[in-house]
């Protein structure tokens, strides 16, 4: 064990039992010299017997030894070298005049002073001394530490005056650690659970316990717990035996409630908000505060928000609120949080005993309340409590506020994409149609899929999906845009691969229009769209062909209607739209009557958790029953593939061919003979009559005159072909080898020709040209007569 010096003697170093003496007479000449004092000065006492005391002092002449001597000093060594000394001084007789009165000879002749006893030491180890003496006499005095002594039975024996102080004038002697205040718990974790055992443990083992945390409520403020930091250590005697246990008791209240608080905010900053759901954040809130803060917490919104509207003292009794946390038959939700209550902390905080209700306010909107409630609180909060709970709800306004504008944001961007996408697929007599969109989940947000289905010339139809990648209101206007675009580009009746080529130009004019957009320092959405993938293919029931190209998308599954084998085509595969750069190509393939075509997006049948592979082999084993209804195999397909909740926009659409019967198409192979034009009327005009539409026999003629006329005068000596069918409505459809693109124009007064295509388009429903690889197709379409 190390010794501190000083502290090794009951007595200090100028007490009789230790000091080096020496006894004047009063003369100040030596009388006695004791042993001690010849350690100390290297004198013996045959040499200093009968010398004057004065030889022995180093400095100036006539100091005089009298009690009252504060200061040490220097007194020559036998060696020749300097002792500070300490002197204390004790008259042996009282009788005579004392020092400086009439009649007394300083000189050194006959006096009448008293003899004196003089105590003598080394001057450091005394100032030392003194030093810890002070020391010990502040701890139990002075410090702010408590201090108490335990025995070995650990039971106190002793307090120092700062635990006293702290404890009340209670007696304390005998009393064991456990039962100096109530309540009592140990806070700091992998220690016993009582003080006696701590100290059991100190006493036996004689290692010291360093900052142990321990709350209770001391007897001066019994219904206020205090945190105090404790250190333990082992009393011994000096042979090591040991004399018990002392305690070091430092209140750290408001610096562990400090601490708390701080733990507090920063574990609601990293808990609470980490979604953007409403119900989710407030229950992350609840956890949080009851963990740490209150014993229950309630938190009620506003049902409706007011969309950036500022504060206004209308919010009052007759507001309506709805609780968010907990439920109404949740055990946590305290009763004593009345409605008046939560009406009227929307306006002001509530403070009560036990209840605190503090308003949910962020950039002037109030949003409502959130209740701190505790069980058996009576006394008031404190500056501490009140700044930690405006804190919290400050956080949980900012929570609810993002989440409440992502929940209108969401919303805006679902309603935006849900009007861009078909509400109403159109009834074809080409084929039969089922689909499917499901939204992300709303943390994902809004995404851009879509697909659609556009009746073109002829009685064929267009499918086109696509998917726009991102999410958020710039995915939903992107894939709006480029619906649009699509729709306006098909019924140009553009091939498959042309079509794509040019949204390709609208993509990357669009990318070009952002980036001078960002040059200019203009604010761009953060949830821009940065890719586009779509596949387009046009069906002729007619011919049964379908004619297909992708940009960047999966291919369609084509089941045969016979065996019901599963096939994904071998698609040229083109570069997502916006890199431009490289060309778009067409593939053709002929559709047995039935066959089942689904073409999806790839949020179908990707996600993080899902094997892309393996979701389409799901697939295929779903579409190979395709003879079922295409209803009931989109809800298995959803069913099986998204189960759950997914993390991007899925599409699907099931389509099943059909081809028109030879009864309903008639054509005839006419030659650049102006002759033909006649037979050609005289042909159409049976035929409508055959179909029962002698509505519509003069108009048919009209219009057979006018376009085969046409088609002779300007396609030259090609071959032309007249065509009707008989579908919703009745099309007559004129072929030529000409790439000619008539022009509709109102002819003057005395204009000799150039009114056909006029009465054309004033006798029909609609008209319009497309072009084949042979040359174009000018075709009319007339309403069914009801």
């Amino acid at each position: 064990m190390n010794e501190v010096p000083g502290f090794g003697e009951p007595h200090g170093p100028l007490d009789v039992s230790r000091a080096a003496m020496a006894v004047l007479d009063s003369e100040d000449r030596v009388l006695g010299w004791s042993p001690a004092a010849a350690n100390l000065l290297g004198y013996e006492a045959s040499e200093m017997l009968g010398r004057a005391f004065a030889d022995l002092v180093i400095g100036p002449a006539g100091i005089e030894l009298l009690p009252d001597l504060r200061r040490p000093l220097r007194l020559c060594h036998r060696n020749g070298q300097s002792v500070r000394t300490a002197i204390a001084v004790l008259l042996l007789s009282p009788g005579g005049e004392e020092p400086g009165d009439e009649g007394s000879d300083p000189g050194g002749g006959a006096g009448t002073r008293p003899a004196r006893l003089l105590a003598m030491a080394d001057a450091d180890e005394t100032e030392q001394w003194s030093a810890l003496q002070s020391m010990l006499r502040g701890l139990a005095t002075q410090s702010p530490v408590g201090l108490a002594i335990y025995d070995t039975l650990l039971r106190v024996v002793w307090t120092n005056a700062a635990l006293y102080k702290e404890m009340g004038p209670a007696e304390y002697a005998g009393v064991g650690p456990d039962d100096m205040v109530s309540h009592g718990v140990i806070l700091s974790p992998g220690t016993p659970g009582t003080l006696e055992e701590v100290m059991s443990e100190v006493l036996a083992t004689g290692d010291p316990v360093m900052e142990l945390h321990y709350r209770g409520r001391p007897p001066s403020v019994p219904d206020r717990d205090h945190v105090w930091s404790c250190s333990y250590y082992r009393l011994e005697d000096p042979a090591g035996s040991p004399l018990g246990v002392c305690e070091e008791t430092v209140d750290i209240t408001e610096r562990y409630l400090a601490q708390q608080r701080l733990d507090l905010l920063v574990q609601a900053a990293r808990r609470v908000g980490t979604t953007l759901d409403m119900s989710r954040t407030a229950r992350e809130f609840a956890a949080v505060a009851t963990a740490w803060f209150a014993d229950a917490v309630t938190v009620d919104l506003l049902e409706t928000a007011p969309h950036g509207d500022r504060s206004h003292p209308g919010a009052g009794p007759g507001t309506r609120m709805a609780r968010a946390w907990p439920p109404e038959e949740h055990p946590a939700a305290p009763s004593a949080v009345s409605a008046d209550d939560r009406a009227s902390a929307v306006i002001r905080p509530v403070r009560e005993p036990g209840l605190l209700a503090i308003p949910l306010r962020t950039e002037g909107t109030d949003l409502g309340i959130v209740s701190f409630t505790w069980e058996h609180r009576t006394g008031p909060f404190d500056d501490g409590e009140l700044a930690v709970a405006d804190e919290l709800a400050a956080r949980l306004a900012v929570c609810v506020a993002n989440a409440r504008r992502y929940a209108r944001e969401h919303a805006a961007a679902l309603l935006l994409q849900r009007s861009l996408l078909p509400r109403l697929l159109p009834q074809l007599s080409a084929v039969e149609l089922a689909y499917r969109y499901l939204p992300a989940d709303s943390r994902a947000g809004v995404g851009g899929d879509w697909f659609d289905v556009i009746a073109l010339s002829g009685t064929r139809v267009g499918l086109v999906v696509g998917d726009v990648v991102g999410h958020g209101l710039g995915a939903a206007a992107t894939m709006g845009r480029l619906r649009t675009s699509v729709r306006v580009l098909a019924r140009m009746d553009l091939a498959p691969d042309e079509l794509l080529a040019r949204l390709d130009d609208l993509v990357i004019q669009g990318a070009d229009e952002r980036a001078a957009a960002r040059i200019a320092g203009e604010e761009l959405p953060e949830d821009e769209a940065v890719g586009v993938t779509c596949l387009y293919a046009v069906y002729d029931p007619v011919s049964g062909k379908c004619t297909m190209a992708r940009a960047g998308h999966p291919p369609p599954a084509v089941v045969d209607p016979v065996d019901g084998t599963v096939a994904f085509p071998e698609l040229p595969s083109g570069p997502p739209l916006g890199l431009g750069g490289l060309p778009f190509e067409s593939a053709e393939m002929t559709l047995a009557p039935g066959s089942l075509l689904a073409l999806f997006t790839d949020g179908l049948v990707q996600g993080r958790d899902r094997d892309f592979e393996e979701q389409l082999d799901v697939l295929t084993g779903i579409l190979c029953r395709s003879t079922r209804p295409l209803d009931d195999l989109c809800d298995e397909v959803v069913g099986a593939l998204l189960p759950g909740p997914a993390d991007d926009d899925a599409a699907l659409l099931l389509v099943r061919t059909r081809v028109l019967g030879r009864h309903q198409v008639v054509a005839w192979d006419l030659t650049a003979d102006p002759q033909d034009v006649g037979r050609a009327r005289a042909a159409a005009s049976a035929q409508v009559r055959a179909w029962g539409l002698d509505d519509l026999v003069f108009t048919t003629e009209l219009v057979v005159s006018e376009l085969v006329t046409n088609a002779i005068r300007y396609a030259g000596a090609g071959p032309v072909q007249l065509r009707l069918i008989r579908d919703q409505t009745l099309i007559c459809e004129v072929s030529d080898s000409g790439y000619t693109s008539p022009h509709l124009r109102h002819a003057a007064g005395d204009d000799e020709g150039g009114r056909g295509l006029f009465i054309v388009a004033q006798t029909t429903q609609q008209w319009g040209t497309r072009y084949t690889a042979t040359g174009k197709i000018i075709w009319a379409e007339q309403a069914m007569p009801r």
